[in-house]
């Protein structure tokens, strides 16, 4: 039976948030030239690790965000526990129109909802090629297929660990997401957005859903 185990965010001391982590020049390049069209400037690095307070991490079933031009993006989280590497879902929720001012104050702005089930990594590693992200957001009413790729879009665990620390693992009490892909039909505000990673292999699925809540702008 493959291992699983919920999530105690209390044991959770540090955030990151891993961005342009593709691995697909073509396809970095349409998420980076989508949040150009959005006025969010080229990031300085490729990829780049962001800090953001471990207190935005949420398994709520709703979040709030001031005004109407947050969004979600579906990403694998990995965990550092004290008993080994563990993976969950999560979505990186941002503020665009911050985005565009700063992006490290745009994700600082924003909860991160995470699912509560994890995956142990070493179980997965073998078969990583066959584990699938998806995103849906709620339009008008109707549910709508948001995002979509394999987990090899991105860069590997191990390159991105290494990349942000130097060595070969992250400091136990550590969240790491890391990274996603461009949207299908532009950006969807608001509403709710469901995330699920497939692993076809062993049939299973994590899945999280939440509903954002907007906030008034007083300026």
């Amino acid at each position: 039976m493959p291992a699983e185990r919920k999530l105690d965010l209390a044991t959770i001391k540090r955030l990151v948030v891993a961005g342009w982590t593709g691995r697909n020049v073509a396809a970095l390049e349409a998420h980076i030239t989508e949040l150009e069209a959005l006025g969010v400037k080229r990031p300085k690095s490729v990829p780049i690790f962001y800090r953001n307070a471990v207190s935005l991490l949420t398994h709520a079933a709703e979040i709030q965000a001031v005004g109407d031009k947050s969004s979600g993006e579906v990403e694998f989280v990995l965990y550092a526990l004290d008993d080994g590497m563990w993976m969950g879902i999560g979505s990186d929720h941002t503020d665009r129109k911050a985005e565009t001012i700063n992006v490290t104050l745009s994700k600082q702005m924003c909860a991160k909802p995470v699912g509560t089930t994890l995956w142990r990594y070493d179980e997965v590693k073998p078969h990583w090629d066959k584990l699938t992200l998806r995103s849906f957001v709620s339009d008008g009413g109707a549910r709508r297929l948001y995002q979509e790729g394999p987990v090899t879009n991105m860069r590997p665990p191990e390159e991105l660990i290494k990349l942000y620390t130097g060595g070969d693992r992250l400091e136990p009490g550590t969240a790491m997401f890391c990274g996603t892909f461009a949207v299908h039909g532009g950006f969807s505000y608001g509403g709710t957005f469901d995330m699920e990673l497939e692993d076809s292999v062993l049939k299973r699925k994590l899945t999280h859903s939440y509903r954002t809540v907007s906030l008034p702008d007083e300026g």
